[in-house]
């Protein structure tokens, strides 16, 4: 009996079906017109002793089928087809009896515009062809699977359905697009499954899980598992409604960033993480609490190593299976909506892992990746790179962009490594990258990519946001393409970021030798739309939290915490706050444990949350501290330059100055009175923010509730007022006159 590895020039079709070689076995497979006007039905049954063909409209017997293979190939001849189709009764030479629907028996369910699309790389929803899809087809319940595999010589979809046999489901090639596909019935939502793919060597591939797959098995398994896209009913139409002008560069955006398996676990449960769910109620009630008006999740797409944090995913379009399915998810998602808060997901389409089940050397070839490895490797993390410049490549991405904001809703995309896409030569040595076709070091066809993707996504769905963590000079980051800068809505402003922790963490006797770094960010700080980030990435790697970077003893580490968080919401741009720095999290950051939210009872980790509530409150509830974030109108400097007392002082302003700020922070040890700072307007100058207040830990020096302002004229301004500086500390005065 020819065996899966045997190889043939003389091989029949039936030896090539019980080979897995057949290169179209839907033009053997099922019911075919004989020459002799008779019908042919086929079918491959391995393991059966007899099968029977029954009539689908009367369920009776129409014939026995006998065997042409000893492999378990079946053949039966019918004068005409049954008017309503066939089943097969398959008997098992145990003697056991089922009846089933025969995969072969149906037709293509892709239509002329979804293949021309798809050849073409524009199918924006190519998520609705391509992956597993249940549906029902001449009244028969099942999945239908599709896959693209351009260079493959032979795709099959397996499973428990079918023993994880690749012979029993070959599929269907549509030429000229590379896509393979079949309609499996009596496969539902939640059956799991993997691609079997032949290579034109014809070595097998190891088994692949489904590039577009939409849930997949909790790992190390690997999987993909059959969900149904779309059709939830979802809760969340006020937000959605409201979403564009609560997302607009004039309103408050105060990010709290959160990795879904450490925010908070369940220790008398092995430690376990909640789940989506139990995360939606916990989440969304701490958040609205302290103030903070969206969360950004690290990668939620499915991911097989978890201390990749999310950021080598192999399942771009599957929320991950750790904390449930992908109606979880949604229901998180939708919960978060009902109580105000935006959701913003990190977005990876920078590079992928190069796990065997994924799409590395998918279908015998460097389909997704590039082949140069000068192109297709990432040194820095042992990744691949996309193939950008491929349309079909581009197309799955920007698909994958879109379908997040479509089924789950999301409101925002931060993507992950920009400036990994943008140069060829990122972390490269000379001779180890390849020049663009202009000699340059600029990646063309990722420049091109991610405008597309900045267009669709604002094009398609109004109010979203898209966020780039570019980390170099790249001009026009956050400005329209028609201006030719990338489209992204904001750029995370690193270089504020590694200047001010810089000056953060030297003692204060040695902070006026550093004093620029508390300014020179104000020199391009309206070249983007920036958001102001203190990431996951500040906490992690031997770095350190944020809390343990700060100088001095107990009370003066918290000081400076409290004080440089009240500098950073008095600065112009959006906010972004890692879990765990709102209240001072001594250790840093693990992702295999909780938060140490047992710290919670201590007065000074309790006193920075609340500081942090404050600010964010304080935050949305101010106009000039937001309106003009991204706008010069918004900002004045008062006095830049007293380095001596590592003070520094500035006015945040709302559109047409309707709202008045004064900010001053005092960088030292030292209380200051009588501390003049020059004001723009006479009234009464009530102190809304003192990081130094003793609801915080602090030593409660201040203004007693405010200043008059006085008509002496002081750093340029017509008026000045006469200040108490508490040590270490940012104070904030709101103009009432």
């Amino acid at each position: 009996m020819p065996t899966r590895s045997s190889k043939s020039r003389k091989s029949t079709p039936a030896d090539l079906i019980a080979l897995g070689d057949h290169s179209d076995p839907f033009g053997y497979l099922g019911l075919h017109k004989g020459e002799n006007g008779r019908h042919a039905l086929r079918s491959f049954q391995p393991g059966a002793s007899r099968v029977e063909v029954v009539d689908r409209g009367t369920g009776q017997p129409l014939a026995e089928m006998g065997r042409i293979h000893d492999s378990g190939l079946f053949e039966a001849e019918l004068d005409k087809p049954p008017a309503k189709g066939w089943r097969l009764r398959v008997h098992s030479s145990g003697g056991a009896m089922t009846e089933v629907e025969d995969a072969y028996r149906f037709g293509t369910t892709f239509g002329d515009m979804d293949r021309h699309l798809l050849g073409e790389g524009t199918h924006w929803r190519s998520f609705d062809v391509l992956g597993a899809h249940p549906m029902e087809i001449d009244g028969v319940a099942g999945t239908r699977f599709a896959v693209w595999a351009p260079n493959a010589r032979r795709v099959s979809v397996i499973g428990d359905f079918n023993q994880w046999d690749g012979r029993r489901h070959a599929m269907r090639l549509h030429p000229g697009i590379g896509v393979w596909e079949i309609f499996v019935p009596g496969v539902h939502v939640g059956d799991v499954y993997k691609f079997e793919i032949k290579a034109q060597s014809g070595a097998l591939m190891a088994e692949k899980s489904d590039p577009c797959g939409f849930w997949a098995e909790v790992p190390p398994k690997s999987a993909s598992r059959v969900w149904k896209v779309g059709g939830r009913e979802w809760h969340d139409s006020q937000w959605m409604k409201k979403r564009q002008d609560m997302n607009a560069l004039d309103r408050p955006v105060s990010i709290y960033e959160v990795h879904l398996g450490s925010w908070k676990r369940v220790p008398e449960e092995g430690n376990r993480p909640l789940t989506y769910r139990e995360m939606a109620h916990q989440l969304a009630q701490y958040v609205e609490e302290m103030g903070f008006t969206h969360i950004e999740f690290l990668p939620v797409h499915e991911h097989p190593f978890d201390g990749s944090w999310g950021y080598q995913p192999i399942g771009l379009f599957a929320p991950s299976s750790r904390y449930g399915s992908p109606d979880d998810f949604a229901y998180l998602v939708d919960y978060l909506h009902g109580r105000g808060i935006g959701v913003i997901i990190d977005w990876v389409a920078g590079h992928f892992p190069s796990d065997a089940h994924g799409p590395a050397w998918f279908d015998g070839s460097h389909l997704y990746e590039h082949e140069d490895p000068r192109q297709g490797i990432h040194k820095d993390w042992n990744t691949l790179i996309y193939n950008y410049g491929r349309n079909e490549v581009a197309n799955f991405l920007l698909s994958n962009a879109l379908f997040w904001m479509e089924n789950f809703h999301i409101d925002g995309l931060r993507v992950d490594a920009v400036a990994s896409m943008l140069y060829l030569d990122y972390s490269r040595e000379p001779g180890e990258w390849i020049p663009n076709n202009y000699g340059g070091n600029e990646n063309l066809e990722a420049i091109s990519f991610i405008r597309r993707m900045n267009e669709l996504v604002y094009g398609q769905h109004a109010g979203v946001m898209t966020i780039a963590e570019e980390s170099t000079a790249w001009p026009m980051v956050s400005r329209p393409t028609w201006l030719g800068g990338l489209g992204f809505g904001l750029k995370w402003n690193m270089g504020w970021m590694h200047d001010t922790l810089r000056f953060m963490s030297k003692d204060p006797v040695h902070r006026r030798y550093h004093h620029d770094d508390l300014t020179f960010g104000l020199l391009y700080a309206w070249h983007e739309n920036f958001i102001l980030p203190l990431s996951h990435d500040e906490v992690v790697h031997g770095k350190g939290s944020i809390l343990s970077r700060m100088p001095g003893d107990r009370w003066q580490r918290f000081a400076n915490l409290r004080a440089y968080y009240g500098f950073m919401y008095g600065q112009p741009g959006k906010k972004l706050l890692f879990m765990g720095c709102e209240f001072g999290q001594e250790n840093e950051w693990n992702y295999q444990t909780s938060l140490d939210w047992h710290l919670m009872g201590d007065t000074m980790h309790e006193g920075a949350r609340r500081c942090v509530a404050d600010l964010n409150h304080l935050y949305r509830d101010t106009p000039a501290l937001h309106e003009l974030d991204c706008d010069p109108a918004g900002f004045a400097w008062i006095d830049c330059n007293d380095r001596d007392n590592s003070v520094i002082s500035w006015l945040r302003k709302s559109k047409g100055e309707q709202d008045v700020v004064l900010l001053v922070s005092n960088f030292t040890p030292v209380l200051r009175h009588g501390y003049r700072v020059g004001v723009p307007r006479a009234g009464f100058w009530q102190e809304i923010l003192n990081t130094d207040s003793a609801y915080y830990g602090g030593s409660d020096a201040g203004n007693g509730g405010g200043r008059q302002a006085e008509e002496i004229p002081w750093h340029g301004q017509s008026f000045s007022l006469d200040l108490t500086l508490p040590p270490l500390s940012t104070i904030a005065l709101r103009c009432k006159g």
